[in-house]
C-alpha cells in the first residue's frame, strides 16, 4: 500500500516535470523563431514555430508569429490561415486580428479586411490601429471620404501620431485637395520630420504644382531615409524626366522595376521615357500595360492621347 502511494506521487511528479519541460521547450522554440524572424530568416523562423506547435497545437503565439513570417514572404493565404488559427484559439487576440486585416488588404480581400477592423472595434471602440487599417482599406477601394473619416477618428484618439496625418494627407492628395494635404503634412512634419513617406508625399505635391526641382529634392530626402522603397525611385525617375535628365531617369525606373516588377507607376514612367525619346511603339507598349492595370492612373490618358496623335500624324 505504501509502495502504491509512492508510485502515484512519483507519477504526478513526472507528469508535472514533463509539462514544465514542454512549456520550456515550446517557449525556447518560440524565442528562437522570433530571433530568426528579426534577422529576416523566415524559413528558419517557420521551422522553429513548427516545433513549438508540434509540442502545443493550441500555442496561439506560435501560429501568430508563423503567420508573420509567411506574411513577410508574401504567402498571404498561408499567413491568413495561421492568423485565423490563432484567432480560433483566442477570438479576442488583437494582434492576430490586426495582422489578418493587413494580410487580407495585401491580398486584395478588402471586405474581409474591413470585417476584421469591425471585430477589432467591437473589442475596443478606441482602437487607433483598427481605424488606421480601416482607412488604408477604404483608400485602396478609392472610398476616399470613408478613408478620411477613419483616419480622422484615429487622429482623435492619438493626435501625436505623424503617420496618421501623412495618410490623411495622402487621401487629400488623391482627391486633388492639395491645400488640405499640405496642412496635414505640416502637422506630421512637426511630429516626425524623419518619416520617409512624408518627404515622398511632399515631392508628389511639388510635382503637381510643376515645381520639379523641389519634387526631386524632397524625394531624395525620402530615399535617404528609406532606400528600399521602390516607389520612391520611380518617382525620382519621373521628376528627372521632367527635368530633361532622361538617362538618369531610366536608371531609377529600372531600379524600381527590379525591386518590384509589378510597379505599374514605374511601367508608366518607362512609357513616358520612350515618348520623350520619340519611340512611339515602345511608349505605347508600356503605357498600355500600365493602363490595363489601372486606367485611372495619373498622366496615363494624357500620354496615351499624345502617342496616338503622334502615330496618326506620321
Amino acid at each position: 500500500m505504501i509502495k502504491y502511494k509512492i508510485f502515484l506521487i512519483g507519477l504526478v511528479f513526472l507528469v508535472v516535470l514533463s509539462c514544465t519541460s514542454n512549456e520550456d521547450k515550446k517557449g525556447r522554440f518560440l524565442l528562437k523563431g522570433n530571433n530568426e524572424l528579426n534577422e529576416g530568416n523566415y524559413k528558419g523562423a517557420i521551422t522553429y514555430y513548427n516545433e513549438a506547435i508540434e509540442i502545443d497545437p493550441d500555442f496561439k503565439d506560435a501560429f501568430y508569429n508563423r503567420g508573420m513570417a509567411k506574411h513577410q514572404q508574401a504567402k498571404y493565404v498561408e499567413a491568413i490561415a495561421d492568423y485565423s488559427q490563432a484567432i480560433n484559439i483566442d477570438n479576442s487576440y488583437v494582434p492576430a486580428l490586426q495582422q489578418r486585416a493587413m494580410a487580407h488588404l495585401d491580398f486584395g480581400e478588402n471586405y474581409k479586411a474591413l470585417e476584421d477592423t469591425e471585430a477589432l472595434l467591437r473589442i475596443n471602440k478606441k482602437d487607433e490601429q483598427a481605424y488606421f487599417i480601416k482607412g488604408l482599406v477604404h483608400a485602396a477601394m478609392r472610398s476616399y471620404e470613408d478613408a478620411l473619416g477613419a483616419f480622422k477618428q484615429a487622429i482623435a484618439i492619438n493626435p501625436n501620431n505623424a503617420e496618421l496625418y501623412i495618410n490623411s494627407a495622402t487621401v487629400y492628395y488623391y482627391m486633388g485637395h492639395l491645400d488640405a494635404a499640405t496642412l496635414d503634412l505640416e502637422k506630421a512634419q512637426k511630429l516626425n520630420s524623419e518619416e520617409s513617406k512624408l518627404h515622398n508625399l511632399w515631392s508628389l505635391i511639388h510635382f503637381e504644382k510643376e515645381a520639379y526641382a523641389k519634387a526631386l529634392e524632397s524625394v531624395e530626402k525620402a530615399i535617404d531615409l528609406d532606400k528600399d522603397q521602390s516607389y520612391y525611385y520611380n518617382n525620382r525617375g519621373l521628376y528627372k524626366l521632367y527635368l530633361d535628365r532622361p538617362e538618369e531617369a531610366l536608371e531609377d525606373i529600372n531600379l524600381s522595376l527590379k525591386q518590384n516588377n509589378k510597379n505599374y507607376y514605374a511601367i508608366r514612367n518607362k512609357g513616358i521615357y520612350y515618348f520623350k525619346k520619340g519611340d512611339m511603339a515602345l511608349a505605347g507598349k508600356f503605357l498600355n500595360e500600365a493602363y490595363k492595370a489601372d486606367p485611372e492612373m495619373p498622366l496615363l490618358s494624357e500620354y496615351l492621347t499624345q502617342v496616338k496623335d503622334r502615330v496618326d500624324s506620321e
